[in-house]
């Protein structure tokens, strides 16, 4: 939680007054177009942010103004994006907005549109053309650079978010699935869920550094607070695997469900959740004491968040326009989100 000190001089006191702003969560919806944005002091819808392209993947970092969506839609030759035109926007200021920004040659089979959306603006501000559809996205620390992972292309595509322009395409593996920065920015991970591996790429030259291989089809990833380990989940064999980064080493392995999709790890170190969706599972693992907790959670949990700033954990549906709000240290459901259409994907939080 963001909190503001002000000191107001009464006599010879100063009275500090608190000012905070909870979080808001960005969730993407698919198919349904558009990102939910959801007050997490309530757990209240406050609005949508639409002109989406069925975005999966949707990322930020505290220190851009944007978020950056990519699209399952793949582009018609010679077609620009169809955009409802938000009321506060001029129809110049709308038509600029939507020139896409490309090193995209027009023959380019199954391209397709990440959008650079502005949340206090609250509609898309650049459409930023890469070749192949895009699953997810990552942002980097600093804001200035954007990934956009191309699972049937092999490989990724870094954005430059103060040009609005591909910089970069590049190799990593066969079906890459997710992508994480270190939290210093120098390095990026992304898991190649075909031969099992991580990609550790150097972000000065973007070039890859080494190849881990850590299980059968991995997807998801997240990397602890400290930055000393890289956690993620392998569909193909129910399991969660643990990398030591100073060393690239697996140090250690939880069986936790039949194809375990999203994982998220707390702050502090201590927990790690992780949802599988066709066992219709959501497990905790206490790192420090190697037990895990389980609780059933119907229908399909997919995408989660643990926030630590409000201390609940958020849980998409696959199969319903939902999302669980759920007591992290008991794993009882508070409530139920009803997002109305789609399902939740990637998402994300700011601290507005």
């Amino acid at each position: 939680m963001k909190t503001i000190n002000v000191f107001i001089l009464l006599g010879l006191m100063s009275i500090p007054v608190v000012l905070s702003a909870e979080p808001l969560m960005y969730v993407p919806s698919g198919d349904a177009n558009d990102i939910v944005i959801i007050d997490l002091s309530t757990d209240k819808i406050t609005g949508r942010i639409g002109e989406l392209e069925n975005a999966h993947g949707l990322s930020s970092s505290p220190n851009s103004d944007y978020l950056v969506a990519g699209s399952m839609r793949q582009n018609v030759p010679n077609e620009q994006p169809q955009a409802n035109k938000p009321e506060q926007v001029s129809e110049a200021e709308h038509k600029a907005h939507h020139v896409s920004n490309s090193n995209i040659d027009s023959d380019v089979a199954h391209s397709s549109f990440v959008s650079i959306v502005h949340p206090e603006h609250g509609h898309v501000m650049r459409r930023i053309e890469v070749r192949g559809l895009t699953h997810h996205t990552a942002v980097s620390p600093d804001g200035r650079t954007a990934v956009a992972v191309h699972s049937a292309a092999g490989g990724i595509s870094v954005i430059d978010l103060d040009k609005f322009q591909v910089i970069k395409t590049l190799k990593t593996g066969t079906a890459p699935n997710y992508a994480t920065f270190s939290s210093d920015g120098k390095r990026l991970y992304v898991s190649n869920a075909q031969p099992g591996t991580i990609s550790e790429l150097d972000t000065d030259g973007w070039t890859k550094i080494r190849e881990i291989n850590v299980g059968k089809d991995p997807e998801h990833i997240v990397i602890s607070a400290d930055g000393t380990k890289l956690f993620m989940v392998n569909v193909g064999d129910g399991t969660v695997t643990v990398v030591d980064l100073a060393t690239g080493a697996v140090i250690q392995r939880y069986e936790t469900g039949a194809s375990p999709h999203g994982i998220d790890v707390s702050e502090n170190g201590q927990w790690l959740f992780v949802s599988s969706k066709d066992d219709e599972k959501l497990s905790r693992i206490d790192l420090v004491g190697n037990k895990i907790k389980s609780i059933e959670l119907h229908p399909a949990p997919y995408h989660l968040e643990y926030v630590d700033s409000v201390e609940k954990l958020y849980v998409s549906s696959r199969k319903e326009p939902i999302i669980w709000v759920i007591n992290p240290t008991t794993l009882e459901v508070i409530s139920r989100i009803n997002i109305g259409k789609g399902v939740a994907h990637q998402m994300v939080v700011r601290e507005e």
